[in-house]
């Protein structure tokens, strides 16, 4: 059965930092490649980020591209998404996902929200 438990989000500040962490388990976490998105109130799920399988090659949207880093630890079974100079436009639930061929496995999501 495939599971994440998605941690980390919260309120922080603008331009504070956090960071998100997805563990997963039921699937062989290291042959998945894995991407991070993001669902903020009134708007559609866009992609924020990708991480090979391996973890050699990543890539980023353009709204956080330079502030975000996306990385993995294969022997955890782990995601993370962390978290720079963060904006209100950043206010979201983040969901993680799992992605191999046809296979696509979502995380339940957690809810970052930036205000003063």
């Amino acid at each position: 059965q495939v599971q994440f438990v998605e941690s980390g989000g919260g309120l922080v500040q603008p331009g504070g930092s956090l960071r998100l962490s997805c563990a997963a388990s039921g699937f062989t976490f290291r042959t998945y490649e894995m991407r991070w998105y993001r669902q903020a109130p009134g708007k559609e799920r866009e992609w924020v980020a990708s991480i090979s399988n391996s973890g050699g090659l990543t890539q980023y949207a353009d709204s956080v591209k330079g502030r975000f880093i996306i990385s993995r630890d294969n022997a955890k079974n782990t995601l993370y998404l962390e978290m720079n100079s963060l904006k209100s436009e950043d206010t979201a639930v983040y969901y993680c996902k799992a992605h191999w061929y046809d296979n696509d496995y979502w995380g339940q999501g957690t809810q970052v929200t930036v205000s003063s």
